[in-house]
């Protein structure tokens, strides 16, 4: 019995490996639209898409950035300024897509833009702490979507969002997970809203990496939070623990892993294969810790946690 099942699994990943193998035509005719392309992911998947002889249209946020990469790439990647929270950027970011692709439309999407900071306890932060992380990582990233739909679904494209572990297991305060969370759902409806329409949504949950998604100044960014705290918090948490969880965040982010090819591999492969996943994982602390714990009990899950979070005690912990 057991042999049999071995076979059938084995049979499965086989079929699973060969499907996945297939390969979409006609790929130097695509246009694929990146945002975030001055480093990290962004950066990496429009040079890896540029070889491939796909048509990318990079969206950069800042000038320095775009000439930087048009630099390192062949004369058919383009490049514009986008400023993911602003509508007017968004409108005049799709309108030169829009010239530019004329009557072929847009293959793929890839909303890569993100920011991880401030990220501190809740009670550091302000609504515009908050608002800064949601307005770029899950705002932008909508309204960007809806600006260039009608693009993709003239081609039956492809739609990839970049997710994060902390979309299934918060595991900080701040905006950065509401934000994953929010993509998370945003992604889930669109899928199905999209289906009947041949547009394929993916979802990219990367894990730990080293990106500039934590900036070097990350210590500096922490003690601007602490002080803008009302005397009562601080009292509360207190001066160690603040520097506790300097410590805690600092070792968190060095563990980040440097090939982001893990990752761009996962997003190339969403684009061109012919049967693209709904969910990438491109990383073992996703697929063996975060995914397996947002299963368990919440509680479970709760006391777990707390073995890897801030080894020192608030002040005024009972």
């Amino acid at each position: 019995m057991w042999l049999y099942l071995a076979a059938l699994v084995g049979l499965c990943y086989l079929l699973r490996w060969y499907r996945e193998r297939q390969v979409v035509s006609n790929l130097r005719d695509k246009y694929v639209f990146i945002t975030g392309c001055d480093s990290g992911f962004g950066n990496q998947l429009a040079r890896q898409l540029d070889l491939r002889g796909l048509r990318v249209l990079a969206a950069c946020l800042t000038e320095k950035g775009a000439k930087q990469l048009r630099d390192q790439t062949s004369d058919r990647l383009e490049t514009v300024i986008l400023d993911v929270t602003k509508t007017e950027s968004i409108a005049a970011a799709t309108q030169w897509v829009k010239e530019r692709t004329g009557d072929r439309g847009l293959w793929g999407l890839v909303n890569n833009a993100g920011i991880g900071v401030p990220a501190a306890p809740n009670e550091w932060l302000t609504k515009d702490d908050f608002l800064k992380i949601l307005n770029v990582n899950l705002i932008g990233l909508i309204e960007v979507t809806l600006s260039l739909l009608p693009l993709i679904r003239k081609t039956r494209g492809r739609i990839v969002n970049v997710s994060s572990p902390a979309g299934r297991l918060s595991v900080l305060g701040g905006g950065y997970c509401i934000s994953k969370f929010g993509v998370e759902a945003f992604s889930d409806s669109l899928r199905r809203e999209l289906c009947p329409f041949g547009v394929r949504v993916a979802i990219i949950v990367p894990g730990n990496f080293k990106t500039s998604i934590c900036p070097d100044n990350v210590q500096d960014l922490l003690k601007g939070l602490w002080s803008q705290a009302s005397p009562e918090v601080k009292k509360s948490y207190g001066d160690k623990y603040f520097e506790g969880y300097c410590q805690y965040y600092n070792k968190l982010t060095s563990l980040g892993q440097k090939d982001l090819s893990l990752v761009t591999n996962c997003m190339e492969h969403a684009l061109t294969a012919v049967h693209p996943r709904i969910r990438y994982s491109a990383c073992w602390d996703a697929v063996c810790f975060t995914l397996p714990l947002s299963y368990l009990p919440t509680s479970v899950a709760d006391f777990i946690l707390s073995l890897f979070a801030n080894a020192v005690r608030p002040a005024d912990a009972v």
